[in-house]
Parts: C-alpha cells; sequence; structure tokens
C-alpha cells in the first residue's frame, strides 16, 4: 500500500507538472515561445535529453522547426517521407517509440524505408538512442511531429510516457492553430483597416481583398500594388485610400520640380533615399515638406529630424514609391542640381573646340572612358526623359556648322540644344555604342536598342535608328520607349457613343477590331487599352509587336524579328496553333498578315490590330485594295477607330473667349451644317480657349495630347457596302448615319469643352 500510495502522489506531481506546461503552452502568443522556449521544459517533464516540435509546410510537404545555437537561431528542415523518423509520424499518423535509433533492423520493422540519420549527430557529438515521434493533428489536418529524444534512465519510453505525449502533442495542435488563426485574423483586420474607402466605396470587396492577399507577387510588389494591378483599383483611387489611411496629403509625380534649397539635396545620398523611400520635397512657410511612402513611420521621422535639425515644423506628405523615384530622378539628375552630372551647358562648356576632325580619329577616340561625351549623351537622354520627349532627333551638318539636338513634345519638334560641330562623328559613334551597333558602318541605315539603367539611373528603354546623310554623315533618331501599364480605358477621351460601341465589339466572342492613323497617333496605346478590358484569367491573348513598348500581365506578348524571318505573319501563324481566344497583331503590313487576320476573326477569334490609314472609310478600301475577299472581310469586321493626336491646351493658363460671328460660322461649316443642328447645341452659349503659356507647359501653351477619333461600326448595311467594294464617300455617308462622328467634328466638340483649339484640330485633321 505505501508503494502505490507513493507511485499515486508521483503520478498526481506528474499530472499538475504537465497541465502547468499544457497552460505555458495555451499562453504563447508565437510560435517562437512553442519552438525556442517552452520545449527544453518540456523535455525536463519527459525526463528527455532533447524535444524536438516540428510544423508541417503543406505546401512544401516539409517539416520545419528551430534551434537555438549559442545566440543564432538554425532552421531544421525535414522532408514529409517514410524515409526518416519524424517524416514517416507525419505521413502515417502513427506513433513510433525506437529503442536503439541505429539498429536498422529495429527501423525496418516499422517501415521498409525508414532510416535515421545520424548527420546531426555526427556534427554535434550528440548520440541518439531513444525516439519517441507523436504527431500533432487538428480536425485530421497535420498540424506536425514532437520528437522526444533519449530518455535520461538509458530505458525505452513508457506506456505512459507515449499518453502523456499524445495528451500534450493534441495541446501543441491546438495551440499552434490558435496563433496560425489569430494571425490570418489580425492580419486581415490591418488589411481591411487599410483599406476601408476601397471597401467602403465597394471598389473591392472582402473577396477580393483576402485573395489579392494570398496572390504570391504580394511580397515582391507589396499589396497596394497587386490589387491596382490585377484587379482594376485605380490609381486615384488607391492614392484616395491611403490618405484617407495615413490622414494626411498624398501627391503624384507631375513632371515639375518645386523650389527646394539645394543644400538640403546634397545632406543625404540618393542610395539612402531609394533604400529609406523618402525625400525632401519643399519649403512653404517655412514648413518642410517630405514624401514619404509611409507618413506614419515614426522611425523615419526622427532620422528625417536628425538630418534636418534646423527645421522644427516638417510635414509628411504620402506617395507612391515609383512616384518618390520619379522626383529623386528629377532633383538630381536635372541642370544644377546635387549630384547631378551637370546641365547641358555646363557640359558643352567643357568639349574641346577645335578643328574639323577626320572620321576615324574621331570616332575611334569614343569609348566608355571619354567621359564628357558618356555624360553629354546621357543627359540628353534623361532630359528627355523628364520633359515627356517620344523623340530624339540628333542631326550633323556638313562642314563647321553645329550639329542639331531636337526633341518631339506633344507631336512636335523643337530645338533642344547646339553641339559643336567637332563632335558630329563621337556622338552618334557613342550612341551606336551603348546600342551595340558596328561604328565603323556609315553607308548603311542600323537599328538597335538602348537599355538605359546600364548607362544611367533611369529604368528606360530607346529604340535607335540610323540613317547615312550627306558628307559621310549619320543622323540618329531615339524613340523613348513609353514602357508601362496600358490607360485606363474611360481616360482614351472617347465620346459616349464611341466608348460604348467600342466595348461592345471588344466583348463580342469573334471578329476584327482595327484601329488606324499615322505614325505616333497613339494607335499601340488605345489597342492596349481596349484589350486590358478583356484581359482575364479566363481569357488567352497572345500580342504580336515591333517593339513591345506596353506591358500587360496576363498577356503572352511577343516581339517580332523580321530580319529573320519571324515577321507579324509568322507570329499570327504560330498563334493559330498556340490555342488562343483573342490575337493581337501589332500592324497588318501586307496582305499576308491580313488574310491569315481576317481568316483567324472567321474562325472563332477576337483580333486587334493597326492600320496606317488616313481615316476609317479609307481602311476598308485600303484592306480590299490587297485583294482581301470582301465577303470575308465585311463578314469579320467589328469596328474600325481611326485616331489623331492632338496637343491638349495647359488647364493652368488657358484662356476662355467668346469667339467672334466669322469664327462660329467657320467652326459651323466645318462641322457641317445638318450635323451641328443634330448636336443641340445653341451658337451662342460657344465658348473657346485659347493657348497662353506658363511655366508649367514651358510656355507653350499645351500640355500634353489628347485623342480625336472616328469609329466606323460593322453594321449590317455597312457590310453590304464592303461586299460590292463601294466607295469611299458612300461608305463614309453610311458611318455617318450609323452615329459616326468624323475626326474634325470630334475635334471641334472637344474645342467647345475646352480641351484643345482649332489650331491643334485643323493641324491633325482634314475631314
Amino acid at each position: 500500500m505505501p508503494q502505490e500510495s507513493t507511485d499515486l502522489r508521483l503520478q498526481l506531481e506528474y499530472r499538475k507538472r504537465l497541465m502547468d506546461k499544457i497552460n505555458e503552452i495555451h499562453s504563447a502568443d508565437n510560435l517562437n515561445t512553442i519552438l525556442i522556449h517552452i520545449k527544453d521544459s518540456i523535455a525536463e517533464l519527459f525526463d528527455a535529453e532533447r524535444i524536438t516540435i516540428y510544423l508541417a509546410d503543406s505546401k512544401r510537404n516539409l517539416l520545419i522547426s528551430k534551434v537555438k545555437s549559442g545566440n543564432e537561431v538554425q532552421q531544421i528542415v525535414v522532408p514529409i517521407s517514410d524515409a526518416s523518423l519524424a517524416g514517416y509520424c507525419a505521413i502515417t499518423g502513427t506513433v513510433i517509440n525506437i529503442k536503439d535509433a541505429y539498429d536498422a533492423h529495429e527501423l525496418r520493422m516499422i517501415g521498409s524505408n525508414l532510416k535515421f540519420d545520424s548527420s546531426w549527430d555526427n556534427k554535434t557529438g550528440f548520440h541518439t538512442k531513444q525516439v519517441l515521434c507523436v504527431p500533432m493533428k487538428f480536425q485530421q489536418t497535420l498540424i506536425g511531429v514532437v520528437q522526444i529524444i533519449n530518455h535520461k534512465s538509458g530505458e525505452p519510453f513508457t506506456d505512459m510516457d507515449i499518453s502523456y505525449a499524445m495528451e500534450l502533442s493534441t495541446s501543441l495542435s491546438i495551440a499552434v492553430h490558435n496563433i496560425y488563426r489569430l494571425s490570418v485574423t489580425s492580419k486581415v483586420i490591418r488589411q481591411k483597416s487599410r483599406y476601408n474607402y476601397l471597401l467602403d466605396k465597394n471598389l473591392i470587396d472582402d473577396k477580393v481583398l483576402e485573395k489579392a492577399a494570398s496572390h504570391p507577387d504580394v511580397a515582391k510588389i507589396g499589396l497596394d500594388n497587386v490589387l491596382m494591378r490585377d484587379f482594376k483599383v485605380a490609381r486615384e483611387e488607391m492614392a484616395k485610400n491611403l490618405s484617407f489611411y495615413f490622414g494626411s496629403e498624398f501627391i503624384g509625380y507631375d513632371g515639375a520640380a518645386p523650389p527646394l534649397d539645394e543644400e538640403l539635396l546634397k545632406r543625404v545620398k540618393v542610395e539612402r533615399l531609394l533604400k529609406e523611400w523618402w525625400l525632401p520635397f519643399k519649403i512653404e512657410n517655412g514648413i518642410l515638406h517630405i514624401l514619404m511612402d509611409d507618413p506614419t513611420d515614426l522611425a523615419r521621422h526622427e532620422t528625417i529630424k536628425f538630418v534636418y535639425p534646423e527645421y522644427k515644423r516638417i510635414s509628411y506628405i504620402g506617395a507612391f514609391r515609383e512616384d518618390i523615384q520619379s522626383y529623386i530622378n528629377l532633383f538630381y539628375h536635372q541642370g544644377g542640381t546635387a549630384g547631378s552630372i551637370g546641365s547641358i551647358n555646363e557640359l558643352i562648356s567643357k568639349l574641346d573646340a577645335g578643328d574639323e576632325p577626320e572620321i576615324e580619329s574621331e570616332s575611334q577616340k569614343v569609348s566608355e572612358q571619354d567621359s564628357v561625351i558618356v555624360q553629354l549623351v546621357n543627359k540628353i537622354i534623361m532630359d528627355a526623359v523628364q520633359n515627356k520627349v517620344s523623340d530624339i532627333h540628333i542631326e550633323p551638318y556638313p562642314g563647321k556648322d553645329d550639329v542639331q539636338v531636337r526633341m518631339r513634345v506633344d507631336g512636335r519638334c523643337k530645338i533642344y540644344q547646339r553641339i559643336p560641330y567637332k563632335y558630329k562623328y563621337a556622338i552618334p559613334s557613342r550612341i551606336k555604342i551603348m546600342c551595340g551597333l558596328d561604328i565603323s558602318e556609315r553607308r548603311k541605315p542600323q537599328d538597335g536598342k538602348i537599355d538605359f539603367k546600364k548607362f544611367g539611373p533611369l529604368n528606360v528603354e530607346l529604340r535607335v535608328a540610323t540613317v547615312p546623310t550627306a558628307g559621310q554623315l549619320e543622323d540618329v533618331v531615339m524613340r523613348v520607349l513609353a514602357s508601362g501599364e496600358p490607360i485606363p480605358f474611360d481616360k482614351l477621351g472617347l465620346t459616349e457613343r464611341n466608348a460604348r460601341v467600342l466595348e461592345q465589339c471588344v466583348n463580342q466572342p469573334y471578329g476584327l477590331i482595327l484601329v488606324v492613323g499615322p505614325t505616333g497617333s497613339g494607335k499601340t496605346t488605345t489597342l492596349h487599352s481596349a484589350v486590358a478590358r478583356i484581359n482575364t484569367p479566363e481569357t488567352k491573348i497572345w500580342t504580336a509587336e515591333d517593339p513591345v513598348e506596353i506591358t500587360q500581365r496576363g498577356l503572352r506578348q511577343v516581339q517580332v524579328h523580321p530580319k529573320i524571318g519571324f515577321t507579324f505573319a509568322a507570329a499570327l501563324r504560330s498563334f493559330l496553333r498556340a490555342d488562343p481566344d483573342v490575337i493581337m497583331v501589332g500592324e497588318m503590313r501586307d496582305q499576308e498578315t491580313a488574310e491569315i487576320g481576317v481568316e483567324a476573326s472567321l474562325t472563332g477569334h477576337l483580333v486587334f490590330s493597326t492600320l496606317h490609314t488616313n481615316s476609317a472609310p479609307e481602311t476598308v478600301t485600303r484592306l480590299l485594295d490587297m485583294d482581301l475577299d470582301p465577303f470575308s472581310f465585311s463578314d469579320a469586321i467589328l469596328c474600325i477607330l481611326a485616331q489623331r493626336l492632338a496637343r491638349r491646351l495647359c488647364p493652368d493658363c488657358k484662356q476662355e473667349f467668346a469667339p467672334s460671328r466669322k469664327e462660329l460660322e467657320e467652326i459651323i461649316l466645318e462641322f457641317g451644317l445638318e450635323d451641328f443642328k443634330k448636336t443641340g447645341i445653341d451658337p451662342s452659349t460657344i465658348t473657346l480657349s485659347k493657348a497662353v503659356g506658363c511655366p508649367k507647359c514651358g510656355d507653350s501653351g499645351y500640355k500634353g495630347r489628347l485623342g480625336l477619333h472616328e469609329l466606323l461600326e460593322g453594321t449590317d448595311p455597312m457590310k453590304a457596302l464592303v461586299k460590292r467594294k463601294a466607295e469611299i464617300e458612300t461608305i463614309r455617308q453610311q458611318a455617318i448615319k450609323d452615329g459616326m462622328t468624323t475626326l474634325k467634328q470630334d475635334g471641334i466638340l472637344k474645342c467647345l469643352q475646352g480641351l484643345t483649339d482649332l489650331r491643334e484640330v485643323r493641324r491633325v485633321c482634314i475631314k
């Protein structure tokens, strides 16, 4: 009896210690507390030398634990398989109690593939003998494995040890599950509070938020960007949302640099600003305004106060990281500011003026080490990007005339700089080096591409074309490739009718949609905006482009290479074998491409493409002149959108005025008297706007461009005209009956809205 009483007392004491340990486990608020801090006292409970608590990673099929070695925490990873002790326990869900881990016969009796990995013993000098493994499960879901090693008595673990270990594993499973659940719940709560504005405005819902939060790209680009990129949250709405969340102003990049003391910029290196994502932005009324990606970050507030101790009042403004980077590029790389390579005039002043060079001697000198030439070309490109230039023209002249550099802004060329004639060979050669062209070949044109991030601070690409000119010289034209995301469909500037018809066509299961106009009229931009409307995981979209300027996630985009025979037609043929729903072809340059495009649109595919024609009605006759079958073409056509780009009046300086009677008569006559009556506009209420000029628009009076459109719809009467190859004017009249406004009419309507002026409309439109 005394022995039984003693045993009972020991069991009760043991039971109390076990319950204390279970309570400690349930009070843990994170996994490290369980995996690292509590486990040693659990080992003492079992009178064991060691214990390892593994957690299951079902996605990677692994068991993972942590062990503290000195001041460092190391991770232990074991595959869930029948080849290891813990892995076998996890995969079978059974308890295994091993007397000697090195006894191969004992292990084979449990599982034919079971082996003991002695590498840890060999590494540490520890000797594993007895092993007790118990699975951790919560509602039939594997949570992990408890592995208890070496009973200090040297004897195997008893049935009572197994019973207590199973009870312990149940408590561990519940505790770990609750920690997981609490972590997910708090994460969702934090996300919901951050996105309350979007949720309240019904721009997203809880399901969208949860789906976005689980996207693998969240860790790389952040949840904000995933919502904007994949879930169609407009950038402006996200900015309003973050302004609401942070309780501060939230601004975007507009290309204008507010006045700022250069001394403030010189105190901080660019690398630090890009690492910490903040920037001194402006000073107003003695207040220093700082741009930050998180205006509530108190740690960075302290850093900024340390850098600028003289400012007692500091205001923190929110901004997207890419906008902060754009402002950093603007502040640190424009002429005269801290860290810049100097203004263009400073660089030109460093160039050595001298006698006219010989071709070979001058061009052979050009290399990466010619620092002034290198900086000069870099500066030309950086200024072009900053000023939203579309094309850079390097134009050398024979004799001792200076090299002229012109830039095309908003569709118009203007002189940027003149460079001493001595460098008329050096500058083209430097550009050819940057894009890997042959600097010794000046007799024939060459094409290439510059990846500027290899040479300067901006992540931008330029398409380069060299053209031999008189006097053994070469012109160089660089097109700045405006890479980025497509413009939202509702920002294209389409009228209500044009937007409605185009969207109806875009949502058709098959057919042909064409966007037409001259080079540089925004055809590709419009195509990408239209395709973005149907870019969903359920739709397979192939695009063939030359070059790929706008990228969209979800599109399979292909760059054609005509020099090696990979033309638009070849790309189209390959797409038809690649299970497409939608095909976008950069341009229908020839009969073969047009025929394949029409054929594809008649065999269950929606086809988008462009063409270089002046108007929508002319496009019909152009394609028929390519010997397209009129019956196939008429069946395929959904719509043709003709487009021009006119300069937009600067909103900061444009000036309204009432047109004279003569001007009104000209407007109505150009619009068409009968068509103008249909608009219902009272001529006496018309006001126009004119360009004035201010610092924000470079004194030009214009800032940016807007689209002018005419949309020909493939109605039944129109298809009938196409089948009988009707004249252009007949097609135009039918299109107008179907609701089409001509390019000039659309431009005049936008003049009446104060968006542009008549001079611009007349410059880009004839009819």
